[in-house]
């Protein structure tokens, strides 16, 4: 009996450790692509991540505006991407990603590109009708609606529209090291979701624009090695502003709620830059983990 308590206290003990290790070993980063939002004078591209797995990028998140030139100088190459998701299809979220399907054409991808984001609803269409409603015959690009039929000569677009179940995580394996979750979370009246990547022992979290009034992300986030929470409105925000994204005080209640390793703070728009020392304050009410202000291109490790 002792030596088999013995043996499991010496697991515990190290698994950590192994986890860790195992992480290192896969150099998994996290790259801001898009730290800001909207705004056309911020000095920003919009909101956009990716996720690097030994030296590739293989995960996508969210693509706005100024992010394709981003993806160029980060070095990511088209043909490693296992996986694009949408957190929602603002224009800040989702508007350079007719650029990359573009600058698709000159790679010599062959696999589908599986494309993951919210079904729709009277505002918004779903990811299944986002890429129709551009690539599709008669659609915006449809000069590219080559890329929507699967054929041996060349890669195609495998869009799937995620149902918005509220409260519940939807998981999706995308390969045996790489898995995606998502669940659904407030954005005013916009569908929208949050998504978590785990890849090689490790978990990345975006949060996504959202006011967290269905408290949903810190059940994705949980034990998150990084949450990258959109930081879009300063404390004091009220209004159509408030409805739609979360103040730092929340960031602060689901980091420490989820217990968050490192959070990342990003989406920073002109009403929050410069006020970081008060955003940190805010957050430090409740949260007590390392607190990184998100720059365009900035490399995150867990």
């Amino acid at each position: 009996m002792k030596l088999i308590l013995l043996k499991l206290a010496l697991t515990s003990f190290l698994l950590p450790t192994l986890v860790w290790a195992n992480c290192i070993d896969h150099s998994v980063t996290l790259q801001v692509l898009g730290s800001g939002g909207p705004e056309i004078d911020d000095q920003r591209a919009s909101s956009s991540y990716l996720v690097w797995a030994d030296n590739k990028a293989v995960a996508l998140i969210d693509m706005g505006g100024g992010a394709s030139l981003n993806y160029e100088l980060s070095g990511a190459k088209f043909n490693d991407l296992d996986v694009v998701a949408f957190s929602h299809f603002h224009i800040d979220h989702s508007a350079d990603f007719p650029v990359l399907i573009k600058g698709s054409y000159f790679s010599t991808r062959k696999r589908p590109l599986p494309i993951f984001g919210p079904e729709g609803n009277q505002l918004m269409p779903s990811t299944v009708g986002f890429i129709q409603n551009m690539f599709a015959d008669g659609g915006s690009f449809g000069y590219l609606n080559d890329f929507l039929k699967p054929n041996g000569d060349s890669y195609w677009l495998d869009p799937q529209s995620v149902t918005m179940t509220k409260d519940v995580i939807q998981s999706f394996q995308i390969n045996p090291s790489l898995r995606l979750s998502t669940i659904a979370v407030h954005h005013g009246p916009i569908p929208s979701l949050a998504w978590r990547v785990d890849i090689y022992h490790c978990s990345i979290t975006f949060s996504g624009d959202m006011n967290n009034d269905f408290h949903s992300l810190a059940k994705l986030a949980t034990n998150t090695d990084i949450l990258v929470a959109h930081n879009a409105v300063p404390e004091q925000a009220t209004g159509a502003a408030r409805n739609l994204h979360m103040p730092p005080s929340e960031i602060g209640l689901i980091a420490k709620k989820a217990a968050v390793k490192k959070l990342v703070i990003s989406h920073r728009m002109k009403r929050t830059l410069g006020r970081e020392k008060e955003t940190e304050q805010y957050i430090r009410n409740a949260y007590s983990g390392d607190i990184i202000f998100a720059n365009d291109l900035d490399l995150i490790t867990p």
